[in-house]
């Protein structure tokens, strides 16, 4: 999703990466877009940033300037780190995957240890979860 409040800038704008929603107009983007438009996408989580980059993709294509994307939570994986680099958009987020595991073990939900298992899924995610599944009883 890419925001703009109307008292902020004069338009609501929204858009779901490259493909047209599959109701009402079936825009890309919808609502009024200005060539040359600062535009901040905001977006709930990041994993692979696959399609915050394709709503990016989108905005630019469109004639808009797209200052960043803003999520509440990522992951931290270095490939969406890697591919934001890559297309020279800025990330920020509220909170992400390290805090998480250090406040889930600050109020004693999980140990240290479990709190090490888990910080290793982020370095290799398929491999993790391989090598987890196939110690299960």
């Amino acid at each position: 999703m890419a925001f703009c409040s109307p008292t902020a800038c004069g338009f609501l704008l929204s858009t779901s990466g490259d493909k047209a929603k599959g109701h009402g107009r079936q825009n890309v983007i919808e609502g009024e877009l200005q060539p040359g438009a600062s535009v901040l996408v905001v977006e709930d989580l990041i994993s692979t940033g696959g399609s915050s980059l394709k709503a990016v993709d989108a905005l630019r294509e469109a004639g808009a300037t797209v200052v960043g994307v803003l999520a509440i939570f990522s992951y931290g994986l270095s490939d969406a780190l890697a591919a934001f680099e890559s297309a020279h958009c800025p990330l920020d987020t509220l909170s992400h995957y390290d805090a998480l595991l250090a406040e889930a073990v600050r109020m004693a939900y999980i140990s240290p240890q479990e709190q090490t298992l888990l910080a290793a899924w982020r370095v290799d995610p398929n491999a993790w979860s391989e090598q987890f599944l196939a110690n299960l009883p």
